[in-house]
């Protein structure tokens, strides 16, 4: 493993490394002493006594439940995102308290990498981006361009520097945060869920690149996830936090558990299949998956189908999509997956009617229709999470007991006084989803609705989608979630160039491919 050179230390580091030597160890790149923390309003704390040292370049991931608390902890290094709360202990970088080094010497001590990098990019071009926190940290303007320029070497974006931020894919955005915040150095790195959003080949590019940052840098990296099992060709160790606590995990094989067996395709089964076979005529017989899921034949309604769609954002902008035909059965779940940036989450705004085509048509069945976009928080107007689920009440037809049985289901027990965003990303995620599940929409359009959820809360969700289709409403999902593909999915559509390059039922698109699969 490489050490870093104690002369390009930043001034935490070196600081820390001047006490290494009188103290003759050397001190952790981030090290919690008794740390406990309670968000505002809460009696019971998110973090309890927590004691944790990660060491000099190690690569390090942390995984827990949704809601256990990993973004919390990690932000706790750096003070300027810290969310506000009673904290009690030490916290230390590189042998310093956190509170001792200042907005200066905390950016150049501790980069941090939020799950999405919309919240992280504020300039307009590219350039621009890589420069800010260089410019803020007023870097002479020599130096400041040989440090863009070689960080922009070592990701490779000379193709892409000079492009604007807005049209840059999920992945490039992802790596445009990531170098970012290298620029300036950082000797400790925190990312929280950095491949929530990306595609199978992006998330593998993504984590070859933060491969090398740690082993070719020197970097200490912490990544926390609920998706450890792509990331343990790279991890030096790795730590579980659950309820408020943190214990190493000794065998990183544990961390590899795929989904679970049976919790997918659950209310749909015998009686469902005998329904449709009694009431649909030999020609619109639909054709039976090897899990006992039913799919709509050529001929049966669609719930949505484009013909002949073209669509784009400006008049001068490239096109999103180009003369695109995609039908969705009716009763059906069908997943949308692709590349970031190909048009998924276009296609589900086209649906949902917040867009409109400019030539071709689009059709939908029902005016019943609820979108799940990539930000919940777009859905949250209220104080509580109570009164989120409230808010449609009256219109909908349901009552607060509703609200609450459905609360419980989505694994938010407890939560419905606490602000919705003093939520973990994941527990937003849920609550939007209960919010809309509520309402009992026909069509139920999901822009990656397992973003930042754990096993036990993708499996509750696919189990909840899966009820709803059996009720009879459409779902369409776009994802990165293969696994949620595999087991909810009755077909999949891949979009590429701004056309759907293949539908398939979902055990034939699986068998045939070689790079999406889950």
């Amino acid at each position: 493993m490489i050490e870093p050179n104690e002369a390009s230390l930043c001034p935490a580091a070196r600081d820390g490394a001047s006490q290494r030597a009188a103290s003759g160890k050397q001190a952790a790149a981030l090290a919690f002493r008794n740390v406990t923390f309670t968000y505002p309003g809460q009696e019971r704390p998110v973090l309890d006594g927590v004691d944790w040292e990660v060491e000099q370049g190690s690569f390090t991931l942390l995984v827990g439940s949704t809601g256990s608390g990993k973004s919390t902890l990690l932000s706790l290094a750096k003070p300027e995102i810290a969310p506000a709360g009673e904290r009690t202990g030490e916290v230390l970088v590189q042998g310093a308290p956190v509170e001792d080094l200042g907005a200066e010497r905390s950016a150049r001590a501790v980069g941090f990498v939020f799950q999405n990098p919309e919240n992280q990019i504020v300039c307009e071009s590219v350039w621009h981006e890589m420069a800010f926190g260089l410019e803020n940290l007023a870097t002479p303007r020599a130096e400041m361009r040989r440090l863009v320029a070689e960080t922009s070497y070592f990701f490779g974006m000379e193709d892409w520097f000079r492009a604007d931020t807005a049209e840059l894919s999920g992945g490039r955005k992802q790596l445009l945060a990531l170098a970012s915040t290298l620029v300036m150095q950082p000797r400790l790195l925190l990312l929280d869920e950095p491949t929530a959003q990306l595609d199978p080949i992006a998330e593998k590019n993504f984590l070859h690149a933060l491969f090398r940052v740690n082993r070719e840098l020197g970097c200490t990296v912490v990544v926390a996830t609920h998706a450890p099992r792509a990331m343990l060709d790279y991890a030096t160790c790795a730590y579980r936090l659950e309820e408020g606590r943190i214990a190493r995990v000794e065998n990183l094989s544990d961390l590899e558990r795929r989904w679970e067996p049976g919790l997918g395709h659950r209310g749909r089964g015998e009686s469902s299949r005998t329904t449709s076979e009694e009431q649909s005529p030999p020609s619109l017989a639909p054709e039976q998956t090897s899990v006992g899921r039913l799919i709509p034949s050529a001929a049966a309604s669609r719930a949505v189908e484009f013909s002949r769609a073209w669509f784009r954002y400006g008049r001068d902008d490239d096109w999103v999509l180009r003369n695109l035909d995609l039908a969705v059965g009716a009763g059906s779940v069908h997943a949308l997956v692709g590349g970031n940036g190909c048009g998924k989450s276009t296609l589900l705004a086209l649906m949902a009617g917040l867009h409109k085509l400019q030539r071709g048509s689009l059709r939908r069945e029902s005016r019943s229709c609820a979108l799940l976009p990539q930000d919940p928080r777009a859905l949250f107007v209220a104080e509580t999470a109570d009164d989120e689920l409230a808010e449609w009440g009256a219109a909908a037809g349901y009552g607060e007991a509703e609200a609450s049985a459905m609360l419980e289901r989505v694994g938010l027990a407890g939560c419905g006084p606490m602000h919705p965003y003093d939520l973990s990303g994941g527990q937003q995620q849920l609550l939007a989803l209960a919010k809309l599940l509520l309402v009992k929409p026909r069509v139920l359009l999901l822009d990656e609705p397992t973003k930042g959820l754990d096993m036990a809360a993708r499996c509750a969700v696919c189990e909840l989608l899966d009820e709803v289709a059996a009720e009879g409403a459409t779902v369409v999902v776009a994802t990165h979630d293969l696994e949620l593909v595999e087991h909810l999915a009755d077909e999949v559509s891949m979009i590429f160039d701004g056309e759907v390059a293949s539908t398939e039922p979902t055990e034939r698109f699986f068998q045939g491919n070689v790079y999406y699969r889950p």
